[in-house]
């Protein structure tokens, strides 16, 4: 049974709101925007399972500190994170995948993944002005947290450049 169908079920009769089945939070926004502060928020407050692919990049390969070395290994992260995520939601575990997901295509198809699997998704976008996104990164710079990489001023404007925010109707 899709998630629609379950919700339309869970205003009926005497079924309860844990009815209506797991929940994949997708964390949306730029480097420094708040996201993982969020994802651990809602880690915390719902009981979800948080993964983030810059803390496992970190945990497995902790010698590739230079971006083309992460960027490489984020593919492979990634896809076996939403190896364990499909497991997870169908097992009834709500998921909170904290990776930024940048642009409408990424959060239109993880979205339709996830509701194929029965899942409600919702995604949580954290926004901050560039100017103060390059001052948070830079505050972050120095003194590194594990799960954390270096991003320079220049990667930030890239950043800025590629990320498309989400719409009205995204959220």
């Amino acid at each position: 049974m899709r998630c629609k169908e379950r919700c339309a079920i869970a205003g009926r009769g005497s079924a309860k709101i844990t009815d209506v089945g797991p929940t994949l939070y997708l964390t949306c926004g730029l480097p420094g925007s708040g996201k993982t502060t969020r994802a651990l928020q809602i880690e915390a407050a719902t009981g979800a399972i948080r993964l983030n692919a810059d803390e496992w990049i970190c945990d497995l390969y902790p010698n590739d500190a230079e971006a083309a070395a992460r960027d490489q290994r984020r593919d492979h992260v990634e896809r076996v994170q939403w190896q364990l995520v499909e497991r997870l939601l169908g097992s009834g575990v709500s998921v909170v995948l904290d990776w930024g997901l940048w642009t409408r295509e990424e959060r239109a198809g993880y979205r339709q993944r996830g509701e194929a699997l029965g899942a409600l998704v919702q995604i949580e976008f954290s926004d901050a002005p560039l100017e103060e996104l390059q001052r948070r990164v830079a505050d972050r710079n120095e003194d590194l947290a594990p799960g954390a990489f270096h991003i320079s001023a220049d990667e930030m404007k890239e950043f800025a450049a590629l990320f498309e925010r989400p719409t009205a109707d995204e959220l």
